[in-house]
């Protein structure tokens, strides 16, 4: 059965195409629809009404493209905004905190856990919360680091001050014995290689976007809207409310698939 209607992922900037990546891997008959708001990126230190207002906005915009199910790609957003618009929509809705903190839980031998995301994850508690209601005795330790997403959306991620930023961010975190990480931000998998130097190979890193992709193609069976029989790869379309020329260097460098170019819109008008 084919079900062409497309998967929306919404995120406050570029961050959200380390899901895409992983989307385009585990379900590359789906069609899906990215949205990017990368001129009010970052989200983090936004107050949580402003958030939960953007991301209804994205939502909607994405609604009206006649999507099928609705990815929150953005840790702070998920920590807003998810359980209200998962109430409000009659399509599926999945964020990313829930399924990196299963992946984190899974993973640590020793119980201490680490989260790393920005102000407004951090400050929600989300991912505490979300740990503890699957493993009462895990110790948490939660790190905001806010100068990580404005390296990514600058497409600095690979440069020599990313690793200076990374590794002086990182410091509370050294000596804690935590043997799980989470990349509690989708933007932090584009700075991987350079956190897992920094924590050392001892600690495991969860990508939180990773572990959603593996939810929402569960969650496409179990209401049967995968596109099954498709005859031909799906495909990507990406919106952009800032720099396309930005987002389509980050997009095509990161993705390595077929080209992108993002269409520019403006949200706030609907």
């Amino acid at each position: 059965m084919e079900n062409t209607e497309p998967i929306g992922f919404i995120d406050s900037g570029v961050g959200g195409l380390t899901v895409i990546k992983e989307a385009m891997k585990q379900l590359p008959n789906e069609n899906m629809i990215y949205l990017g708001d990368t001129a009010r990126c970052p989200y983090g230190a936004r107050p949580a009404e402003q958030v939960i207002e953007y991301t209804w906005q994205m939502t909607r915009f994405l609604v009206k493209k006649g999507i099928k199910m609705l990815v929150i790609a953005c840790n702070t957003a998920t920590a807003v905004a998810l359980e209200e618009i998962s109430q409000q929509l009659d399509i599926p809705v999945v964020g990313v905190i829930l399924p990196g903190t299963r992946g984190a839980v899974k993973a640590s031998k020793n119980q201490r856990i680490g989260v790393i995301g920005t102000l407004g994850t951090i400050k929600s508690q989300s991912y505490e919360q979300a740990i503890r209601s699957r493993d009462l005795n895990a110790h948490v330790i939660s790190l905001a680091c806010p100068k990580f997403v404005p390296l990514v959306e600058s497409n600095q991620y690979q440069s020599p001050i990313a690793k200076k930023v990374v590794a002086e961010t990182l410091v509370p975190l050294q000596n804690k014995k935590i043997d799980t990480l989470i990349l509690g931000c989708t933007h932090y998998p584009l700075l991987r290689p350079i956190i897992q130097n920094v924590m050392g190979r001892q600690v495991k890193l969860i990508d939180s976007g990773a572990e959603t992709i593996t939810e929402v193609s569960m969650l496409l069976d179990y209401f049967k809207l995968g596109n099954l029989y498709a005859t031909k790869t799906g495909e990507l379309t990406c919106y952009t409310t800032g720099s396309t020329k930005l987002f389509d260097e980050i997009a095509n460098e990161w993705l390595q698939g077929p080209t992108i170019a993002s269409k520019h819109i403006q949200l706030g008008d609907e």
